[in-house]
């Protein structure tokens, strides 16, 4: 295959970022010391992997340094960049698709993949928006691939010929021998848009106010129509193999004054295309598991083998079954011994599922394989690598993997090859894993990150955001936390012990771990291991009790800046990223109005304001001032409150900028402003 000059050129400047030091101390060529943090942030990350129906061919992203490229490869097929993108931008790349047979590729740029109907982000700051864009190309091709249109949530037809795509309520047709037209205006957003498998029709989610419907398009009929509207959400629809029926999942959450009801609340549905006949193939059974929830993936696959597979927590724990599409009955745990499943798949001949989970080790991530009829899953990865997100490519799979020293790259499983360039840095240690124990006996995970050098250290807490995540003892598969990996580690370097805290109301420990009573608004209860494990740090022998602070983004922002309002006798500084300062909700219609005050009063005491009177400790603020996540307001509100009770403060405001900062250099200079700042606060005059 032959490679454009510049996508070769992207490559190796890939690679060469990957062999490049990051050992603290170490100098150039030139005889400069190296910026460890900024090379290393810098390292090649990759995401968004998605593989060919048909064809052994893989497409993703590959972040360096904030130039976002997508690459092609496989197992014939060396890994490139398939497009030249450029320099740190601040333009996302999202939605890699591949055509069934893996000839033609689909990409967005622009926008933002987590909110893809908001205003379009400026985060380069150019005097013009970017636009959000699709672009499709030939895998093998060397011309540069061609805009099709603005918007997003692309998909290709069976045949690879024709591209569905939405845009603000819209969905468009592109044929490639003529301009993108309109097909239908809808009242909602359109989520999930997928052909039928003889690409007559298309599949869709229209999201609308508090609920959603599946809504089914007939191209060639050019008519619309809706399928088992209901008073709640539905989503994950799915096409049966022979395109005569689509199932999906219907659920609601439960009231407000009741959330820990043990009713059910959601159910798998099938409708018959031809006769328009909805009707609920199986539902939840009161009891566990009687609320919905779901993996980080899809949710609902129906199998050639006529099986329809889903997540479900009657154990507890999140498992797959298999429901016979025919004729419904009891669902069957394919997944008994996994602990916590993360996401799935079916294998392409349907006979069985490929999924990550962290079976053995709730601190761990690895792929199994189980057959559907049953039988004894086999473990396709290794204890040297966190494996995620299992995908086909044809009949061959791949994954997304990282450990200690090396950010995420795809690989094939069989023989965990990559598929390609891997990064690494080389002076990083596994960290190590711990349990302590909260004060109301909550057994609480995380990772210990020992500052080098002679102590007694200064010592950090870090708290993921979310809330439901997990950070584990290597690089993350989300960006974010990729970073915030990079951020720790190097504060080990600087001589800063870090202890990364998996609170409670997070992920993968069990559905009563993640649906603790009392968090957040409802009374910050996960707060307890927060403090649990600054106190434990408090007692190491080799740390200085005196020097101990606190940093984190999001949810961890908040639990940050209620570390500081509540115990700034423990906690000496912290830096709060993009986090929630006042949780209180006004208006609840499932409330009484008594109830209602109670609510109120209860998210105001679980909240930072509610404790800013005994606020003392110094604090860097940092936000975006457009984030979609987290409003800008939340962080002018706290700094206008610190300012009238004299709390000593830094900020940094990032015009323009989102949640996840799509600038690198943004993340660098929020990264380095932290480190600055604790240096200031919890290293001078030691």
């Amino acid at each position: 295959m032959k490679l454009h000059p510049a996508w070769l050129a992207s490559a190796l400047l890939a690679l060469s970022v990957a062999a490049a030091p990051a050992l603290g101390g170490q100098t150039t060529r030139d005889g400069k010391p190296v910026d460890a943090l900024a090379s290393n942030l810098a390292l090649p990350f990759a995401s968004d992997l998605n593989g060919a129906r048909q064809a052994p061919v893989f497409a993703w992203i590959e972040d360096v340094a904030g130039a976002r490229n997508v690459w092609i490869g496989g197992p014939d097929i060396p890994a490139h960049p398939r497009t030249a993108f450029a320099g740190d931008e601040g333009i996302e790349l999202s939605e890699p698709q591949l055509s069934q047979n893996g000839r033609r590729l689909l990409f967005v740029r622009g926008g933002d993949a987590e909110f893809p109907e908001a205003n379009v982000p400026n985060t380069g700051i150019t005097l013009e928006t970017p636009e959000q864009a699709l672009f499709v190309a030939d895998v093998a091709g060397a011309q540069a691939p061609v805009k099709i249109g603005l918007g997003h949530g692309a998909a290709f037809s069976p045949d690879g010929m024709r591209v569905a795509y939405t845009r603000k309520g819209e969905i468009w047709l592109w044929s490639g021998d003529a301009a993108a037209h309109r097909l239908a205006t809808v009242t909602g957003s359109v989520e999930d848009l997928q052909w039928s498998p003889d690409g007559r029709q298309l599949l869709f989610i229209e999201q609308r106010k508090g609920h959603s419907f599946v809504g089914l398009l007939d191209v060639e009929q050019r008519s619309l129509r809706y399928i088992g509207p209901t008073l709640g959400q539905s989503s994950d629809p799915i096409f049966s193999p022979d395109a005569r029926q689509v199932a999906f999942l219907q659920f609601r959450d439960p009231p407000a004054d009741v959330p820990d009801s043990s009713a059910s609340f959601w159910s798998v549905r099938v409708t018959d295309l031809a006769s328009g006949v909805t009707r609920s193939l199986w539902s939840a059974p009161s009891g566990e598991g009687g609320q919905f929830a779901g993996t980080r993936g899809r949710n609902l696959f129906w199998t050639a083998s006529g099986h329809l597979l889903f997540p479900w927590e009657r154990t507890g724990w999140m498992h797959i079954y298999a429901l016979p599409a025919a004729t419904g009955g009891t669902p069957r745990d394919l997944t008994p011994d996994a602990n916590e499943v993360e996401t799935f798949t079916p294998t392409p001949d349907g006979k069985a599922i490929v999924y990550a989970a962290n079976a053995g080790n709730l601190d761990t991530r690895q792929l199994w394989r189980t057959a559907i009829e049953g039988g004894k899953p086999a473990r396709l990865t290794q204890n040297d690598f966190f494996v995620f997100r299992p995908v086909f490519g044809g009949d061959r799979l791949a994954a997304t993997a990282t450990d200690a020293q090396r950010p995420a790259h795809m690989v094939l499983v069989d023989g965990m090859k990559p598929l390609g360039p891997v990064a690494i840095a080389p002076s990083y240690s596994k960290p190590e894993t711990i349990v302590f124990t909260a004060t109301d006996g909550m057994p609480v995970h995380g990772q210990l990150f020992r500052g080098k050098g002679p102590g007694p250290h200064p010592a950090l807490i870090f708290v993921h955001g979310g809330p439901r995540r997990q950070m584990l003892p290597a690089f993350n598969p989300m960006h974010y936390y990729s970073n915030a990996y990079v951020r720790n580690q190097q504060f080990a370097v600087l001589g800063y012990t870090v202890l990364s805290v998996n609170y409670r109301s997070g992920t993968n420990y069990g559905r009563a771990f993640r649906e603790a009573p009392g968090t957040g608004r409802d009374g910050a209860s996960e707060y307890r291991d927060v403090l649990a494990g600054g106190r434990w740090l408090a007692k190491q022998p080799d740390v200085d009790p005196k020097r101990i602070g606190i940093w984190g983004g999001s949810w961890g922002g908040y639990l940050t800046a209620l570390a500081l309002a509540r115990n700034s006798d423990l906690f000496a500084a912290g830096a709060d990223f993009h986090g929630v300062h006042t949780l209180v909700r006004l208006g609840d219609a499932s409330l009484s109005p008594d109830a209602e005050i109670k609510a109120r009063a209860l998210q105001w005491q679980s909240s930072p304001m509610g404790s800013i009177d005994r606020w003392k400790s110094p604090v860097l603020i940092v936000h975006g001032d457009d984030d979609k996540n987290v409003d800008h307001d939340q962080s002018l509100l706290l700094a206008r409150e610190l300012t009238a009770r004299g709390v000593p403060f830094e900020e940094l405001s990032l015009p323009n900028e989102r949640h996840e900062f799509f600038r690198y250099g943004d993340w660098l200079a929020s990264y380095r402003a932290t480190e600055a700042f604790f240096a200031r606060m919890l290293k001078a005059g030691k």
